[in-house]
């Protein structure tokens, strides 16, 4: 974990790099909600688990993106990302200003929460698939299909829209996964009061991932989608458990560098799951063979 220096024993040092103080991971009194001194949670480990989560959900926008625009209209699938761009950056507007006057204990204990939820249900999906007892996302089969639905569905003008559906595709795809990289930026970013990063992380991963999509025209297929959505799901497990027992009045022993057991013991939590699943499967599928062969 990177080392944070303490505004209380050096402000000098962080004043002269044009930093803030450091209260980002701190201790809060129980009575009061007042922060303390304490370290911050990595700053690599922050950008990393943002970067990683932003990055999924802007590869599915951008494969609904490119489905529009591919089969329908590439103006009206433009048109559609412009308007979407519009209400998120009037959500955040509004919700950013509201989560930062939330008191840290709070808003620990109510992201961690939602983190292990989602990271939960993340790494849930992520262990069936690696088993086999999912069928593994594939970008390039949701753009074929998204495709074929889009040739079929009949071209409308509306409100100076060229192709009403390629709008609202696009519209829609850009929305729900926008809101979800919101979502993960503003918790984390809240949470270690560093925004700035968090928003820096996301904006990478978009960057990165549309100027991806625009060069190939074509589905990120190559992307290990799977593999990121797994490492996310640990990430936000562990992040979400960290978090949610810190806002519950609890102290973990080595205060963040706990984050360095805790993220390699879920992760190997869940290895272990799909390693017995994989097993079960086998075994029901030699079960079910000898059965054949006896009748």
């Amino acid at each position: 974990m990177g080392i944070a220096v303490r505004a209380r024993e050096r402000p000098w040092r962080r004043a002269a790099i044009g930093l803030a103080p450091d209260y980002s991971r701190s201790h809060i009194d129980s009575s009061s909600g007042q922060i303390g001194e304490g370290r911050s949670v990595s700053l690599g480990a922050l950008f990393i688990a943002v970067f990683l989560a932003c990055a999924v959900e802007a590869v599915e926008a951008v494969t609904i993106v490119l489905a529009a625009g591919t089969a329908r209209d590439w103006r009206s699938a433009l048109t559609g990302v412009g308007a979407a761009l519009v209400t998120l950056a009037v959500v955040v507007g509004v919700l950013g200003p509201a989560v930062s006057i939330i008191p840290l204990r709070g808003l620990r204990l109510v992201v961690g929460g939602l983190l292990l939820v989602f990271g939960l249900q993340w790494l849930r999906k992520s262990i069936l698939r690696a088993s086999g007892y999912k069928a593994a996302h594939d970008e390039d089969l949701i753009f074929r299909s998204q495709v074929a639905e889009a040739q079929d569905a009949p071209q409308q003008r509306r409100r100076g829209v060229s192709d009403w559906y390629a709008f609202t595709l696009s519209f829609k795809g850009v929305v729900l996964e926008g809101l979800e990289v919101a979502f993960i930026v503003l918790t984390f970013g809240a949470n270690q009061h560093n925004i700035g990063l968090a928003a820096l992380a996301a904006l990478a991963a978009v960057v990165v991932v549309v100027l991806a999509g625009v060069l190939v025209r074509a589905p990120l297929a190559r992307v290990p989608e799977n593999t990121m959505k797994f490492v996310v799901g640990v990430m936000l497990t562990a992040f979400g458990t960290f978090w949610g027992a810190e806002g519950a009045g609890a102290d973990w022993p080595g205060a963040d560098a706990a984050l360095l057991v805790l993220v390699p013991a879920i992760a190997a939590f869940a290895l272990g799951l799909v390693a017995l699943l994989r097993r079960g499967r086998v075994l029901a599928a030699r079960e079910g063979s000898t059965a054949v062969e006896a009748a």
